[in-house]
């Protein structure tokens, strides 16, 4: 039996049908998806810390204290990555999808590239 819980940062509303934010500090709330043996088991809602200048980390261990197992996200930089990775939370690019439902679907499917160091930004929006 495999468990996760996939963090995606997300525009308003948030859920299922939400989009997907293009950089995971800057977005107006979290998806949270509890995914086991492959099937989605329960949809929540997040609200973001307030993300200041080197405030990433604290939404890396916002993140993870709400159990966050994986992370998908269009960009990011380093120094989060860089967290995401000491606190095991795996991170992968996604906002190739119309919204955070398929998003999952392709993590579940495992279609998703892993978020590695060439990937990282200075930060900000417009990832792809």
């Amino acid at each position: 039996m495999t468990k996760s819980r996939i963090a995606i940062p997300s525009s308003l509303p948030g859920g299922l049908q939400a989009q997907v934010g293009a950089h995971f500090g800057h977005c107006d709330v979290y998806t949270m998806i509890d995914v086991e043996d492959g099937l989605i088991t329960q949809v929540g809602l997040l609200p973001p810390v307030p993300h200041e200048q080197g405030g990433c980390l604290a939404a890396v261990n916002h993140l993870a204290l709400a159990g966050a197992t994986v992370l998908i996200a269009g960009g990011l930089g380093l120094r989060p990555l860089m967290g995401f990775n000491q606190a095991g939370i795996e991170v992968y690019r996604g906002t190739a999808f119309p919204n955070v439902e398929d998003a999952v679907k392709a993590m579940i499917k495992g279609d998703l590239e892993r978020f590695t160091r060439e990937f990282t930004c200075g930060g900000g929006q417009g990832h792809n």
